[in-house]
């Protein structure tokens, strides 16, 4: 079914153009973007529309992040506007603007932006790229909640496309991930340097997720431009399983358990993979333009279900599994 009759996105390849997520208050919250460039959060229990930001930045609004401030008991929301560099933080519980960063980086775009948790403080995360994906980009950058940039990070002047934070509990470290053209990248957080390079190629790596809960193993998964699903040993950075899904471009990717993992395709397409056997078991079809995003939500109501996101004007869609796809 459609979620949404109005929603817009104006980049093919940029990771959460929307976002669901339970608040502290216990709403499942719906975040996107509408044609009229718009902020929209819905209740996804009720299917009421909680508020409408209109025109929170001065161009596109293109992709978000959410972050649980257990601290404080509220939801943080950064919405990013590559075009400008320029990123806003929200208190989703009032929609008070925190923050407003401008002019990030003098050049280029900045087109994925996230969270990361440090000893109990929170900061901003950004990534940089050129106008071209063969020239050195700006490094990443972080910043506290008053907007002071604390450091750079080195070597790390990618042309990327996606970067997320992630804490290992059991070593109690942090790592920033990127997705990027060439490569798939970590960095050690507190050493500033990079910690592994995850295969390098002239191909572009979009969609990027982790699984520590499943084995001994800390597995990293990442989709390539290249129609390949790859799957890394995150701290040694050997490379576990290579699945060819597709012969074009692969997208967003959501992992549903240790055993399977959805990708959204060029030809339209959410294929199913069964990581066990390395092979696409099943095609979901309804889109009309490329899948550029999926997330998994656990729906009172239905369920788990599938939620994605065509390109432009293909609206975003709730898969339900009452036949069972998996």
């Amino acid at each position: 079914m459609n979620l949404t009759n109005d929603s817009f996105n104006f980049c093919f390849f940029l990771d959460n153009t929307f976002i669901v997520f339970k608040s502290f208050d216990d709403i499942l919250y719906f975040i996107y973007v509408n044609t009229n460039n718009s902020i929209i959060s819905y209740n996804l229990i009720n299917n009421q529309k909680i508020s409408e930001i209109k025109n929170p930045h001065k161009s596109y609004v293109s992709n978000f992040n959410h972050y649980s401030d257990k601290k404080y008991k509220r939801d943080l929301l950064i919405s990013i506007c590559s075009g400008l560099n320029n990123i806003k933080l929200w208190n989703v519980n009032n929609w008070i603007c925190l923050l407003n960063i401008k002019n990030i980086y003098e050049y280029g775009h900045m087109y994925s932006a996230c969270f990361l948790n440090e000893k109990n403080q929170i900061y901003i995360i950004t990534s940089s790229c050129k106008d071209y994906e063969n020239e050195n980009s700006a490094p990443i950058k972080v910043f506290d909640l008053n907007g002071n940039k604390l450091k750079e990070i080195t070597f790390s002047n990618d042309y990327t496309y996606n970067i997320k934070s992630y804490y290992d509990h059991k070593i109690s470290k942090n790592y920033i991930i990127t997705g990027n053209f060439g490569s798939i990248k970590s960095y050690d957080y507190n050493k500033n340097k990079i910690y592994h390079i995850y295969g390098k190629n002239r191909y572009k790596h979009y969609g990027i997720e982790i699984n520590d809960k499943e084995s001994i193993i800390i597995k990293l998964y990442e989709s390539c431009c290249d129609g390949n699903v790859r799957i890394w040993n995150f701290h040694s950075g050997e490379l576990l399983k290579n699945i060819k899904v597709y012969n074009n471009f692969l997208y967003g990717i959501c992992l549903w358990n240790k055993d399977y993992l959805f990708v959204g395709c060029q030809d339209k397409t959410i294929k199913l993979i069964d990581l066990n056997e390395g092979n696409v078991i099943k095609n979901l079809i309804g889109h009309e333009e490329k899948v550029i995003n999926l997330k998994k939500v656990d729906h009172p109501k239905y369920g788990e279900c599938l939620v994605s996101q065509g390109w432009e004007y293909d609206q975003i869609k709730l898969w339900i599994n009452k036949n069972k796809f998996i």
